[in-house]
């Protein structure tokens, strides 16, 4: 009985724990890959014990931050989430920060294993002159804004030009140029957050180019992405034909997929439009394009901030996939006001007793066994560079939790002592004045978020700053 008093005061859910020689995993990170590796450990074993702990005082991760608000099915998954987190032997544990509140060493100790899974937080830098300056933001950043991340709450981005240039051509870049471009009654009835619609119905950018350093056919979005641009209201194509020489002869050796991207990219780019399309085109006040073979020199400067950016001209060696941009010593200078680079995530290191590859901003790893580090785990976009969807993170993390469970079948990883798990980790947090949030705690947060969004006819309204949702979750 005593124990069942300890631990239903420590497990910050107040869920006994009724046994305390389970084997204990502790997840770091409450994104798709947090909660798709506690998922599978969860399902194999019925005895396994997972505690999730995430920075924020609110679980999801990309789901919530990253995901456009105009992409409202995409968020499902957090239905699947939160029924792993309401499972009897998991707990969330939010607000602690992994490597500042509690070191991986503690979390050692207080575990038989550790799965980290914190993502990708961090921008790859463009390395040119310039890219500091006023009116240059990461997309990172600027979905971070206009999804209610509240380290970006402060970006004010300055929209008061008639052209952007988003560099890089995946989904997240298309992201972007759909919202730059969106009519605000499109957005109205999403979760975007209010003062990224308030700055949208202002802005003034009229036509967003979208860059790339190789071709047509090595674009990375896809179709689904392309399509939302090419029937967006009131926008129209703008595409330079000479950027698809020879592109429909190569289509034969395609696979599939991209033979669909590029037909639409073709069809949008070269052939006459029909009656009503011509009509729509004509009448649309805003553009968008695809600008091929080019890569950024320097983002150009006047009055202090960015007026254009600088553009080297390529050409491609060799093809499909593996064809390498080549500089042809040309170089083109766009005017622009504001600048994206959407040119990918990256991670960076935790804590100095977790190996990390700074040169591929991965965590060292064989089916996503930390190397050198017996006990340790990673799945994600630490674990393989922020590539795929959130089918290819479920898939990965996963794979990491067949890892470990084969680890702990075959003894490589000993699960046959006892380990006090988030008792001990709550009595540290505790000492040093942090206070975690729940599961129960973010339940909170999200009936507010909602309540607020019913209000403007909206899914949620999100709360911006850590002080508010910290708040509302202990209210």
């Amino acid at each position: 009985i005593f124990y069942f008093y300890v631990s239903a005061g420590l497990s910050g859910c107040g869920r006994a724990s009724f046994s305390s020689s389970n084997p204990k995993i502790c997840v770091v990170g409450s994104g798709p890959a947090g909660f798709y590796t506690a998922q599978h450990l969860l399902k194999a074993r019925q005895d396994v014990e997972v505690d999730i702990y995430e920075r924020l005082p609110v679980p999801f991760g990309l789901v919530r931050f990253g995901v456009a608000p105009d992409h409202p099915e995409v968020k499902n998954v957090i239905n699947t989430f939160t029924q792993t987190a309401s499972h009897a032997r998991c707990n969330f544990y939010g607000n602690v920060n992994v490597g500042k509140d509690v070191s991986i060493d503690e979390l050692r100790r207080a575990y038989h294993a550790i799965v980290l899974s914190y993502g990708a937080e961090g921008n790859r830098s463009m390395g040119v002159p310039g890219e500091n300056l006023p009116g240059v933001y990461s997309a990172k950043d600027f979905v971070g804004w206009y999804n209610g991340l509240p380290s970006c709450r402060e970006l004010t981005p300055d929209l008061s030009c008639d052209t952007a240039v988003i560099l890089g051509q995946g989904n997240v870049a298309l992201d972007v140029a759909r919202i730059l471009l969106a009519p605000t009654k499109m957005l109205k009835s999403t979760d975007i957050t209010q003062p990224a619609l308030d700055a949208l119905a202002q802005s003034r950018v009229r036509r967003v180019l979208i860059v790339g350093r190789r071709g047509p056919l090595q674009i990375a979005c896809t179709i689904k992405e392309l399509r939302e641009m090419v029937n967006l209201p009131d926008c129209r194509p703008e595409m330079v034909a000479a950027d698809f020489e020879g592109v429909s002869e190569a289509l034969k050796d395609v696979p599939r997929p991209r033979k669909r991207l590029t037909e639409l990219m073709l069809k949008t780019a070269l052939e006459t439009p029909g009656e009503k399309e011509q009509e729509r085109r004509s009448k649309a006040s805003r553009s968008w394009g695809f600008r091929f073979f080019r890569s950024p020199v320097e983002v150009l400067a006047s009055g202090g901030r960015a007026a254009g950016i600088r553009l080297a001209v390529n050409r491609l060696e060799g093809s499909g996939d593996g064809a390498q941009a080549v500089l042809t010593g040309e170089v083109e200078d766009v005017p622009c006001g504001l600048v994206i680079s959407s040119i990918g995530y990256r991670s960076l290191p935790i804590d100095e007793s977790v190996p990390f590859d700074s040169r591929r901003a991965v965590i060292p790893n064989s089916m996503g066994r930390v190397q050198q580090a017996a006990g340790l785990y990673c799945s994600g976009w630490v674990k393989t560079g922020p590539t795929g969807v959130i089918a290819t993170t479920m898939n990965n993390s996963f794979d990491t939790a067949r890892s470990l469970l084969e680890d702990m079948d075959s003894g490589a990883l000993d699960v046959s002592s006892t380990r006090p798990g988030s008792q001990s980790i709550s009595a540290l947090l505790a000492e040093r004045g942090v206070k975690a949030v729940t599961f129960s705690g973010w339940e909170k947060i999200d009936d507010v978020e909602t309540r607020r969004g019913e209000v403007s006819g909206k899914p949620r309204e999100k709360l911006l700053t850590v002080q508010e949702m910290l708040q509302v979750a202990r209210s």
